[in-house]
């Protein structure tokens, strides 16, 4: 059986985010790792981001990680902590989060720009089980316990602690992957 695959999606550097927020997305892709699940993220071409912070986080873990980059290369900010990459071919802003998103099983938003909406949003339509780490600013703060629209297709989970997040992903994850499984 494949393991799980757990996004994380969070803010590129350029949204400043500081030191204890880098700090948590480490420990979370550490404890996707030590639970035997596989980190999926936004691999980036130019710049650190929180989700690189977890895949550095996974692999001083021992865990596996796979970015999902946009255009054509395979050289990434990441290039020593990343096992697989994956380029799209596609644009950042749209393209490349669709690919990203739909390739996990459970997504985990750490604060987060534009990008991180998008993610959450494709998430939500593909009704994929969402966290958003609360207490860090960004998206994941004012999406955290909350459905994206009044469909109300798919709850945001909201989580105070990585511990907490990693462990509604998983959950969520098997859930998701078991639904997927009977539907055929």
């Amino acid at each position: 059986m494949r393991q799980l695959q757990i996004g994380v999606m969070g803010s590129a550097a350029d949204l400043g985010y500081g030191d204890s927020v880098e700090k948590l997305a480490e420990e979370i892709g550490v404890l996707i790792a030590k639970n035997g699940a596989t980190l999926v993220f936004g691999a980036e071409k130019d710049s650190d981001s929180l989700s690189t912070a977890a895949c550095r986080g996974a692999k001083s873990a021992g865990g596996l990680t796979v970015g999902i980059t946009y255009g054509k290369g395979k050289r990434v900010w990441e290039r020593n902590e990343a096992d697989f990459i994956v380029a799209s071919g596609l644009e950042r802003g749209g393209g490349r989060e669709t690919v990203l998103v739909l390739s996990c099983d459970a997504v985990i938003a750490v604060s987060g720009g534009s990008g991180t909406l998008t993610e959450m949003a494709i998430a939500y339509q593909a009704d994929i089980p969402m966290i958003a780490m609360k207490n860090v600013g960004g998206w994941s703060e004012k999406l955290a316990d909350n459905y994206l629209d009044e469909r109300k297709r798919r709850y945001a989970f909201g989580a105070s602690t990585p511990q907490e997040a990693v462990e509604i992903a998983l959950r969520e994850a098997a859930a998701y992957r078991k639904a997927e499984e009977d539907q055929g």
